[in-house]
């Protein structure tokens, strides 16, 4: 299970005053005015950095970070994501996940027909769709739906599906 979850990356500065643009990677972006701190992360470094202030603008979120306050001092960390720890991370209701924790799953049908890995989630709106690449190199798409998903096990490693009518083949 991962550890840390990316929420945003910073993709430019606002204004004159140390504020930046982030464009979100969370489902919820409200998210952003619990918190208290964040990582910033790049591939070289990472540092804990408290937020001053939060402000939406559009489908960004403009952050102020304590004792960051002109252009200058913040424009080395743009392109840097923006990481919180699991206990910071957003709670889930009964049989939701984290898509993070689903990625490489070992996954089979019901029937132990089809065998694979989960590789991707995609978010549709009506709900979410789970990438599926199976031993053989087919890649299917499952609708996570209780129809079709019977068990999610994280801790252990493992999904089971059911083969829908038409789904495979």
């Amino acid at each position: 299970m991962e550890k840390s979850f990316k929420i945003g990356s910073i993709i430019s500065t606002h204004g004159i005053r140390g504020e930046v643009k982030v464009y979100p990677t969370t489902d919820d972006v409200k998210r952003f005015k619990k918190l208290k701190s964040v990582y910033l992360c790049s591939k070289k470094d990472s540092i804990s950095i408290e937020i001053e202030s939060v402000k939406f603008f559009k489908q960004l979120v403009i952050l102020k970070f304590k004792g960051i306050d002109n252009i200058n001092e913040v424009e080395k960390y743009i392109r840097y994501d923006l990481v919180v720890d699991r206990d910071q991370a957003v709670r889930l209701n009964k049989d939701e996940y984290y898509a993070a924790d689903l990625i490489d799953l070992k996954v089979s049908s019901d029937d132990d027909k089809y065998k694979g890995v989960l590789t991707d989630v995609l978010q549709t709106g009506a709900n979410d769709v789970y990438e599926i690449t199976l031993e053989d190199g087919r890649v299917v798409l499952l609708p996570a739906i209780k129809e079709c998903i019977l068990e999610v096990n994280v801790e252990e490693g493992f999904m089971k599906f059911h083969v829908m009518e038409g789904l495979i083949d």
